[in-house]
């Protein structure tokens, strides 16, 4: 069976934050030892739909590559991390079929072996996740040009939701983003800010690491920010 992957999106009162953090620790314990878990990073998250380096304390996410798509059922049906994300202010999930990209999360290559898209055309829905190791020396620089490219992304035709992930606050640090279709996603690949930060990475050799990898999203339940941006289209 081929691999599948998976994007969760979870949300706590306020006033909860610091237990939300010490979960961001103890949840990593018990992922280790779920059957049929591939890969999985356990993230923080960005205020809103900010992508520049900014934070939201009671938000989490989880990135997660399975086996097959039994796993993730077996997970979601009784793992005790899955029921309570079904009692939290608000969760959302979407499945991930792979639809090519490039690069690797820590060392691992989270498109090998995963079921391929079953639908790839230019006008059919897509999630990208973005990610990257920013080198110490590049840090200053990368949260400059964040705020520019984080209003860029806003008002992208075809968005349908974006947030900004992250292992640790300022070095581990990307997006993960929804679109109507591919050629939305490609549009907003070039305007002129994100366009200027793509050459500058590379001139300047900001990343030790990076990731660019496309998926088909099916199977999505659940709201974020009050509604599946997959169900409802492009926000207003």
């Amino acid at each position: 069976m081929a691999r599948i992957a998976s994007f969760h999106l979870v949300s706590e009162p306020r006033h909860r934050t610091a237990l939300v953090l010490a979960r961001l620790g103890t949840d990593r314990v018990a992922l280790r030892r779920t059957p049929g878990l591939v890969f999985f990073r356990l993230l923080g998250t960005g205020a809103g739909d900010d992508t520049a380096p900014s934070a939201d304390l009671s938000r989490s996410a989880l990135f997660a590559v399975w086996e097959s798509e039994a796993a993730l059922d077996r997970f979601v049906a009784s793992a005790a991390i899955a029921r309570r994300w079904q009692r939290a202010e608000e969760a959302w999930q979407v499945r991930l079929r792979g639809a090519g990209g490039h690069g690797t999360w820590r060392g691992f290559d989270v498109l090998d072996g995963l079921e391929p898209a079953r639908r790839v055309t230019a006008d059919a829905p897509v999630a990208i996740i973005t990610r990257a190791d920013v080198q110490r020396s590049a840090r200053a620089a990368f949260a400059d040009a964040g705020r520019p490219v984080s209003d860029e992304v806003r008002g992208a035709a075809g968005l349908l939701g974006v947030v900004g992930i992250g292992e640790t606050p300022r070095s581990r640090l990307g997006t993960f983003s929804l679109w109507r279709s591919l050629d939305d996603a490609r549009g907003f690949v070039g305007q002129p800010h994100h366009r200027e930060v793509i050459r500058r990475t590379r001139a300047e050799q900001w990343y030790g690491e990076e990731m660019f990898a496309r998926f088909e999203p099916y199977g999505a339940s659940g709201t974020w920010d009050g509604r599946d941006p997959l169900a409802v289209g492009p926000r207003s």
